[in-house]
């Protein structure tokens, strides 16, 4: 068919993400491709040294949290698809690092939901589905919220 057997799905956690998510475990089903899911977060800030705790020590309870939605996430997407779903946390920029996993794994596909920001604050935010778009070496889906739907 589209000879996609290697989908990646990036996620936030969002409810945009919840969507593509969602197709991504579809298509998988469907076309009885595999799947990851791949969470890129933002290690936090270096801190100064009068603080309770370091800036190592907030990162380090941030990606046991991320991990545990991580591993709800997997366990509906493997209910979806009716198979395993791999999944990966990554430090760093979300849109370089699913561009450089796209090319590295490499995918066939790639997934990612929008917010759907307009005007200034699509300005000044950016948008990560964007750039995986022009970044990623693979065919990229946007999912987005049909906004017109009863």
């Amino acid at each position: 068919m589209l000879g996609w057997n290697k989908i990646c799905c990036a996620t936030d956690f969002s409810e945009p993400s919840r969507l593509a998510m969602l197709k991504a475990a579809e298509l998988a089903r469907r076309l009885e491709a595999d799947l990851e899911l791949v969470h890129v977060h933002t290690p936090p800030p270096a801190t100064g040294t009068d603080m309770l705790v370091t800036g190592e020590e907030v990162g380090a309870m941030a990606v046991v949290e991320i991990e545990k939605t991580m591993a709800m996430w997997r366990a509906e997407a493997e209910r979806l698809v009716g198979r395993p779903v791999r999944s990966s946390v990554f430090p760093g920029d979300a849109a370089g690092e699913i561009a450089r996993l796209a090319l590295e794994r490499p995918f066939d596909l790639v997934v990612v939901g929008t917010h759907g920001r307009r005007g200034l604050k699509r300005l000044v935010l950016g948008s990560v589905a964007e750039r995986i778009v022009r970044e990623a070496p693979c065919a990229v889906l946007v999912a987005r919220r049909n906004e017109h739907a009863s």
